[in-house]
């Protein structure tokens, strides 16, 4: 287990940023389901959502740069809570899985050129002598403005997409599970996203949320 509970260049665990958040949001108690429910929701609510900001460099996936910057894509808050998770001594490791994903806008099909979100990313968290799945991409804010179903997390159950929204539109399709890694496989990766995963700097300053609410207006499916 040795390999889920240490710092790598991406999983910086031991950053003072991560070490102090971690402890700062792990809650008072010293049990470690209380803990990672704690953390779960802290990256889920404190981290704003945002697919505009794809980058697969180390940098650019470090949890300590998804912290500064306070919001990310599903990979990058699947490291923070990852990292967190392993501060306070609690194994962990990253998920990956295609999905089909219903929640998107023109700008990033015409990107991506398809709906399949390839490397979809997920924390996985050993509790109890289980892996559990925990996805902490959609903050709070981003449920309720555009009608999904909140992800919650207690520990104990998988906490993994709906495939329906609030409205009974399809939300999340789940197409492949691509397995669980010590530390994200960046090489294997980058075939699947636009330019190798390097940043598009013309979406440094457009707005996810705008995008999504321009296209579904009266709560109509994207």
């Amino acid at each position: 287990m040795m390999q889920y509970n240490q710092p790598t260049p991406i999983i910086d665990c031991d950053n003072p940023t991560v070490l102090a958040f971690a402890k700062e949001n792990a809650g008072g108690s010293t049990d470690r389901r209380k803990q990672s429910v704690s953390l779960y929701y802290a990256v889920r609510d404190g981290i704003r959502y945002d697919p505009y900001t794809v980058d697969l460099s180390v940098e650019g996936l470090r949890a300590s740069t998804t912290l500064e910057k306070g919001r990310g894509w599903c990979v990058p808050k699947a490291v923070l809570l990852v990292s967190c998770c392993r501060a306070v001594g609690i194994p962990a490791r990253l998920g990956f899985a295609d999905v089909r994903n219903h929640l998107s806008t023109k700008r990033m099909r015409e990107q991506m050129k398809t709906d399949v979100f390839h490397w979809h990313g997920y924390a996985s968290i050993y509790i109890s002598g289980v892996w559990v799945k925990a996805t902490p991409a959609f903050n709070i804010e981003l449920c309720e403005r555009f009608q999904l179903k909140p992800l919650d997390f207690d520990g104990r159950n998988d906490s993994m997409y709906h495939s329906f929204d609030l409205a009974g539109h399809k939300h999340m399709e789940y197409l492949r599970f691509r397995g669980e890694y010590p530390d994200v496989p960046i090489a294997q990766m980058r075939w699947a996203f636009p330019g190798d995963g390097t940043p598009d700097a013309s979406l440094d300053e457009v707005d996810f949320d705008h995008d999504v609410e321009q296209e579904t207006p009266d709560g109509d499916e994207p």
